[in-house]
C-alpha cells in the first residue's frame, strides 16, 4: 500500500484518530500525520494520551503549518487522505479551497489529483452550513464517513464502537481488518 496521510484536527473524537494509527502501525501501513494546534488539545483533554505519543506511532509527522512538507504535493505518491475527526471549521477550508494549512492543502491535492478524501465529520446537531459543505465536499469527491454507532453486533463498549468506525474506514481504504464483527457473522 501506498502511504496514507492521516490529520487529526480540533473536533471531538480524538480516540478515533488514535486508534486508526495504532491499527495502520500494526499492519504495517506507512502514515504521514499531521496534528492541528487544536488536535493536540483535544487530544490532552479526551484522552490518556499526549501529542507526542500520537505523533510516535505515525511513519513521519509534520507540523500544520509546514506547507513545504511533501504532502502539500501531488508529486507525493499516496494512498488517500483520512481527516479524522474532521472539525467543520477544517471542512469548511476544505470545500472553499483555503489551503491554510497543511491539512487542508494536503486535502486539496488530494480533490484534485483524485485520490481517496475520507472526512470522519464530528459535530452535532448539524446547521445548515454544515450540511451544504458536506454536500459540497462530497460533490468534489471527498466521502464523508460520520462516526455514528452501529448496534447490530451489540457492542458492549466505547472500544467497540470505536472499532467499529475504524474498521469502516479500512474497509473504504480496501485493508482488510477484524476489528467488528461483519452483518451475519
Amino acid at each position: 500500500m501506498k502511504p496514507l496521510i492521516i490529520a487529526m484536527t480540533g473536533a471531538t473524537g480524538a480516540i478515533y484518530g488514535i486508534r486508526l494509527l495504532q491499527v495502520l502501525r500494526e499492519k504495517s501501513v506507512e502514515t504521514h500525520l499531521v496534528i492541528s494546534n487544536w488536535a493536540e488539545k483535544t487530544i490532552a483533554l479526551e484522552t490518556d494520551y499526549s501529542p507526542a505519543e500520537v505523533r510516535k506511532l505515525a511513519s513521519k509527522c509534520y507540523a500544520a503549518d509546514d506547507l513545504s512538507a511533501p504532502i502539500s504535493s501531488g508529486s507525493f505518491p499516496t494512498a488517500g487522505m483520512v481527516i479524522i475527526p474532521c472539525s467543520m471549521k477544517t471542512l469548511a477550508a476544505v470545500v472553499h479551497g483555503m489551503s491554510i494549512n497543511l491539512i487542508i492543502r494536503a486535502a486539496d491535492v488530494m480533490l484534485k489529483e483524485k485520490r481517496k478524501l475520507i472526512l470522519v465529520p464530528r459535530e452535532s446537531p448539524l446547521n445548515l452550513i454544515h450540511l451544504k459543505n458536506l454536500v459540497s465536499a462530497a460533490e468534489a469527491g471527498a466521502i464523508i464517513l460520520p462516526p455514528m454507532a452501529a448496534f447490530y453486533f451489540k457492542p458492549k463498549s466505547i472500544s467497540d464502537l470505536v472499532e467499529h468506525l475504524v474498521g469502516k474506514v479500512l474497509d473504504l481504504l480496501g485493508t482488510e481488518h477484524n476489528l467488528f464483527p461483519r452483518w451475519g457473522e
